[in-house]
């Protein structure tokens, strides 16, 4: 069937005409995804079609609006409200007659980055706000641990037991006895004794029990329970990163899981401890991958702000000891590349693409960004394994962040100092031996310096890949297949490990 653009005043069709257009459809109603994605998709769908202008008139599965109609020739994502192509905005029915120009199009533009820009700066605001929370809160982590001591232990608050302990480690069937046993008496005092016993041993069943359930209260007070299961460092923050997402994830009368559950299975997904998830969730195992994939995107929507690049007076005022002894104040990032094994493609292309010949496998590869304090401030997106640390670095958008004088380090293999020079900074790499014999004493007194801080940004990457271990298994090949409006999955996953990441102790000292 030909494509042809439904907007009135609109007569583009895909068999007619030279140029290219791309045709889109009208987007559905989201209704498993939550209220507010339901909300949102019912309002931008109401929008399309009011500004396709056909009176009583139902769209079908092959109504399409050509890319004329948009300012950047294709529709925004779902989430990207404020984008001037969430809906067609051009040639529409009042001003069919007007046609779409570049000054147009410069100009909606411009107003949306304002836009993003204002958004930019309250989402900042309420990142630093929420991470002085947690500083504050970690502060107070120990006075809290004391207050929750009773609240653990609730049956020594249970009447005037002299020793809880001793009924505790009476059998659940001490009530009853044998035969040749001498019965006793029966009075209301005894009953009462026993009625107590039972009420004990009930609340601290309950107790352990809550201990193999995925709540709130399972997890509070058990701090060696919060870092092996997810990888964070106390309930404290377990509790807060929670507050932030749980708005944004799902509920599902199709799903017994509740929103803390699903939070805590992402979490343990991407660690050593998410092996067995159907059978500790009770779910099956196609609920929990459309589980993990629906709250990995909320959790990458929200969290992605964490790693924030700092401006130069904040690198100074935190500048580690270890770098002011060997570079001043003037080293503002180190990069590096890592990589992540995939399942072997089955297209040619894909499969020439991805092959590492360092790794000796199919991989992707991602640029990071480590700043002098140990944080994780910038991620490119995912490049084929084959993909050079020279071509990524120039061209997923890093050098555009740099200020002049900035200081860069890096390894060997990045030799972009050309690039670097444009933007009036500095790059550092170790010395080369090709065509001598040996380095000079000064070219072995730089390299040393190098790599003495150099080596943070491997530690950091292998915090990252040891703490959140899906990092080490070899990923499926659906990971890297890109969804309708947004990124692949594997991007969204290295992301939000690295924004966990952010929120642990630091592994470079600032003394």
């Amino acid at each position: 069937m030909v494509n042809t653009c439904v907007i009135v005043g609109c007569h583009n069709r895909a068999d007619k005409g030279e140029v290219k257009r791309s045709y889109h459809s009208i987007p559905k109603v989201i209704v498993n995804q939550g209220e507010e994605i339901k909300t949102l998709s019912t309002k931008r769908r109401e929008q399309w079609i009011a500004r396709i202008g056909r009176k009583d008139w139902t769209p079908s599965q092959y109504s399409k609006v050509c890319s004329d109609n948009f300012v950047t020739g294709k529709s925004s994502a779902l989430y990207d409200v404020s984008h001037p192509d969430w809906s067609p905005s051009l040639l529409l029915k009042p001003e069919k007659t007007k046609k779409a120009t570049p000054e147009n199009c410069m100009d909606f533009m411009k107003r949306y980055n304002r836009t993003q820009q204002r958004a930019i700066k309250k989402k900042e605001q309420l990142i630093n706000e929420t991470l002085h929370d947690l500083h504050n809160l970690f502060s107070d982590q120990n006075m809290q641990d004391e207050n929750n001591e009773s609240q653990r232990y609730p049956f020594r608050l249970l009447g005037k037991l002299e020793n809880p302990k001793v009924l505790l480690d009476h059998p659940v069937d001490a009530a009853v006895t044998r035969k040749d046993e001498v019965q006793p008496e029966v009075t209301v005092e005894n009953i009462r004794t026993e009625l107590q016993r039972l009420t004990t041993e009930n609340i601290a069943l309950k107790t352990k029990l809550n201990d193999f359930k995925f709540s709130p209260e399972s997890f509070e007070g058990k701090e060696e329970k919060v870092r092996y299961l997810t990888g964070l460092p106390g309930f404290i923050t377990l509790m807060k990163v929670f507050q932030l997402l749980e708005p944004f994830i799902a509920e599902s009368s199709r799903s017994h899981l509740s929103k803390f559950e699903k939070y805590i299975l992402v979490l343990m997904r991407l660690t050593p401890s998410g092996r067995d998830l159907a059978y500790g969730f009770d779910v099956s195992k196609a609920s929990i991958s459309r589980t993990f994939i629906n709250v990995i995107h909320v959790m990458n929507e929200r969290m992605k702000g964490f790693m924030l690049w700092p401006d130069r007076e904040q690198l100074c005022m935190t500048m580690p000891m270890e770098f002011r002894k060997h570079f001043g104040l003037k080293v503002a990032i180190i990069i590096d590349c890592f990589e992540i094994f995939i399942e072997r493609p089955s297209n040619l292309l894909a499969r020439a693409e991805t092959w590492s010949n360092y790794k000796h496998h199919n991989t992707v590869k991602f640029l990071i960004r480590v700043a002098p304090q140990g944080t994780v401030s910038f991620l490119s997106k995912a490049w084929g394994g084959r993909s050079s640390d020279k071509k990524i670095t120039e061209n997923c958008g890093i050098l555009n962040k740099l200020f002049p004088g900035d200081l860069i380090l890096a390894d060997r293999g990045f030799d972009i100092a050309e690039s670097i020079r444009l933007m009036c900074a500095e790059i550092k790499i170790p010395s080369f031996t090709k065509g001598k014999k040996q380095l000079s004493p000064l070219e072995v007194e730089s390299t040393r310096k190098i790599a003495h801080v150099r080596i943070h940004v491997e530690r950091v990457i292998g915090l990252v890949r040891n703490k959140y271990t899906i990092l080490q298994d070899t990923l499926p090949i659906d990971f890297l297949l890109s969804r309708e409006g947004q990124d692949p999955l594997i991007n969204e996953i290295v992301c939000v490990c690295c924004a966990l990441t952010n929120l642990c102790e630091s592994v470079v000292p600032f003394d």
